[in-house]
């Protein structure tokens, strides 16, 4: 600790570190801004369930196209710029509907929302992979995953709390006020989102862009590679495992298990707590073990397993909430490999020029697997058939598995010495 405190380089990413990170809780922030004012929406619109729950089907599908897209912008124009962009958008997506007066000005803010989250990927790990040591870039992944945990931890608290006191309209308006409070606060510190003395430049500082086309020059030539095909699958069926936990959890556990509602929202605490306790340990193990695919494919392993052991149903009950924490410390646990294999396949295949649009696309396949779980696994919440949605979470993890095997196997470790000394 003491020698990070006195090495100039170390303080440095350090402080880009907290930087993005606090810009990506402020992102996952966003995505919890409609659902917790639901209510209040509901009554004053005359809304059903389903048009409000469409709001964020908004959401994630244009954050969804918008992120496969904000790549080639963060390639072209910079990470930095990107980054102040989104931001100032959902800034603006905060005000937009405390002003709202209709159904069509709740889905423009939830759009306009969607399309500002869509630059964060693409932009915070364009912006980590250039300005952070190598040797600290599993540290740097596992604050970004923390703190995105944390976002969604203070939105409905933030929102729900301000919004029972003086209104929704209040509470988006001070959801505005957070965006706008974030872009202050890029600005006054925008030298840490710069690699060194060096300007955020489309072509990635001393890695041209030469290595980011293939040999015909195509900038969409990286659709043509399996390894980012692989990473992209992977982040689909590992957010719809996610999505199906989030939406589902407690009443799956609760007919699973005839366990009362408010103890099966328990399980699903310990799940999201786990996950942000294994996503720590992740930051240390992906910073000690070169091979990330390993650590997924016994993190995941172990979330697999249990999964399947909770759709068995012949545990009793008082093992639930234990066993939801430590499937979500192990799927926490693969988080910063998981973000590191992405750069490998990047590294090895298109270089650091095409940071933007690989993280892009690839991460796009968050949005697709959330938008994905509740048609996967709504007919079988409505069918009764619990077992069966965790039996199929297990199921999407080993297929995850495969694909994070998979691409480990033909991308190669990074052995390079790093552009700067630790």
């Amino acid at each position: 600790m003491h020698a990070l405190i006195n090495d100039p380089l170390a303080r440095r990413d350090i402080h880009t570190i907290s930087i993005v990170g606090l810009a990506h809780g402020v992102s996952h922030f966003f995505h919890l801004m409609l659902p917790p004012l639901f209510p209040w929406l509901m009554r004053d619109f005359s809304l059903n369930y389903t048009q409000a729950g469409f709001l964020m089907t908004v959401f994630f599908v244009v954050s969804g196209i918008g992120q496969a897209l904000a790549g080639f912008v963060v390639d072209r124009f910079g990470a930095r710029r990107a980054l102040f962009s989104g931001v100032g958008l959902l800034a603006v997506s905060g005000f937009l509907l405390g002003f709202a007066s209709s159904y069509a000005g709740l889905a423009t803010a939830a759009a306009l929302a969607g399309l500002g989250n869509s630059v964060f990927h693409p932009a915070d790990f364009t912006i980590l992979n250039r300005c952070i040591a190598q040797p600290r870039l599993g540290h740097a992944f596992s604050v970004h995953g923390l703190s995105g945990n944390l976002g969604w931890a203070a939105g409905p608290v933030f929102m729900a709390g301000i919004a029972t006191v003086a209104g929704w309209q209040a509470a988006a308006f001070a959801a505005g006020g957070i965006g706008l409070a974030m872009l202050a606060i890029l600005g006054w510190q925008r030298s840490a989102l710069e690699p060194g003395q060096e300007n955020d430049t489309p072509s990635g500082g001393s890695h041209s862009a030469g290595k980011a086309a293939s040999a015909d020059g195509s900038a969409l030539a990286f659709l043509r590679l399996l390894p980012v095909w692989l990473c992209f699958g992977y982040f689909v069926f590992t957010t719809a495992a996610f999505g199906f936990l989030q939406n589902y959890a407690p009443p799956a556990l609760a007919g699973l298990y005839a366990l009362s509602l408010g103890v099966a929202t328990l399980g699903l605490t310990a799940y999201l707590i786990g996950g942000v306790a294994g996503m720590a340990a992740g930051g240390f193990l992906a910073a000690r073990v070169d091979a990330g695919e390993r650590i997924i494919v016994r993190a995941l392993g172990v979330g697999a397993s249990i999964a399947l052991l909770l759709a068995a149903g012949w545990l009793p009950s008082w093992f639930v909430t234990p066993l939801m924490f430590a499937m979500g410390a192990a799927v926490g646990v693969a988080g910063p490999s998981r973000d590191l294999l992405v750069r490998r396949a990047a590294m090895s295949t298109t270089g650091a020029g095409a940071y933007g649009r690989i993280y892009g696309f690839v991460y796009s396949g968050l949005d697709i697997g959330l938008a994905s779980a509740p048609l996967i696994f709504g007919p079988l919440m409505d069918a009764g058939r619990f077992a069966l949605s965790f039996a199929l979470i297990g199921a999407l993890q080993a297929v995850a598995i495969f694909t994070a095997a998979t691409v480990g196997s033909r991308v190669v470790p990074e052995h390079a010495k790093p552009a700067r000394a630790a």
